[in-house]
């Protein structure tokens, strides 16, 4: 009779099932891994910048070309001159930045091609 007693209450104790525990612990991690993947996305910014040649733009003739780098921007392979692109105008602006779609096709190649561009405003 002891022993029924004995084994009955060996029997209430729950044992864990360390493969369920495994299951949540990944499914927690790969939910971690998302909200961090998704946050460093979202958190990339498309950067500009702008230079004022002059007294700056005096109309709103624009002309836009693309810049190209590879390895990260790191090597220029053709970049745009401004000058040539203002044609002989003293006062103008110059605005260059990573656009969605430069930003999209450095994005698809790895960044090995990253593209800019570069808009000179008369």
């Amino acid at each position: 009779m002891r022993y029924n007693l004995w084994c009955s209450a060996i029997d209430s104790i729950r044992v864990p099932n360390y493969k369920i525990l495994n299951q949540i612990k990944m499914k927690r991690a790969i939910k971690r891994l998302s909200v961090v993947f998704a946050l460093s996305v979202m958190l990339t910014s498309c950067f500009s910048y702008t230079s004022v040649v002059g007294k700056g733009a005096q109309g709103t003739t624009s002309v836009t070309k693309w810049n190209h780098y590879v390895i990260g921007g790191l090597a220029p392979v053709g970049v745009s001159d401004s000058k040539a692109m203002a044609d002989g105008a003293q006062d103008y602006t110059v605005f260059t930045r990573q656009s969605f779609v430069n930003g999209l096709i450095a994005a698809i190649t790895f960044s090995i091609y990253t593209p800019t561009t570069t808009t000179v405003t008369k």
